[in-house]
């Protein structure tokens, strides 16, 4: 399935990465958000698990380990074209997810990846949604708050 107009909806992971007051963010190397600062994260392959495909997919894009907390929350992303039709729709669950090692490097669908100090994610060009996420993740670690 094309993920530019497709059939039916995606569904895709992304990792909240806390670690001693940063997150781990991505810069997008490709659409949509192409350029804009989000979580790690990627598309769940054919019968694996969100769990083991956040898990892959940090590896994959920051070359981290990680070990999964729990889930923070879940988004929606319809992008309509000019005409009004769905271009990209993905159902995303994000993931608190705590790392074993914090030695990062960008994979092939980032530009780039580093550590952000929690109260400055916002001041980037993020995702839509990011800071809120960082915010329920916070909550499910122990009611920190961004």
């Amino acid at each position: 399935m094309s993920r530019e107009y497709p059939e039916h909806p995606r569904l895709g992971v992304g990792a909240v990465v806390l670690h001693e007051g940063r997150v781990l963010l991505v810069r997008r190397g490709r659409p949509p958000g192409a350029g804009q600062w989000s979580l790690p994260g990627g598309l769940v392959h054919l019968g694996e698990t969100t769990r083991a495909a956040v898990v892959r997919e940090v590896a994959e894009e920051c070359g981290l380990r990680v070990h999964v907390v729990g889930l923070a929350g879940t988004v929606e992303r319809v992008v309509k074209d000019d005409a009004g039709r769905v271009r990209y729709h993905y159902v995303l669950m994000d993931y608190l997810v705590r790392p074993e090692t914090t030695d990062v490097v960008a994979g092939s669908d980032a530009d780039a990846v580093r550590w952000v100090e929690v109260e400055r994610a916002g001041q980037l060009d993020v995702t839509e949604g990011l800071v809120d996420m960082i915010r329920r993740a916070q909550a499910l670690e122990g009611g920190k708050t961004a």
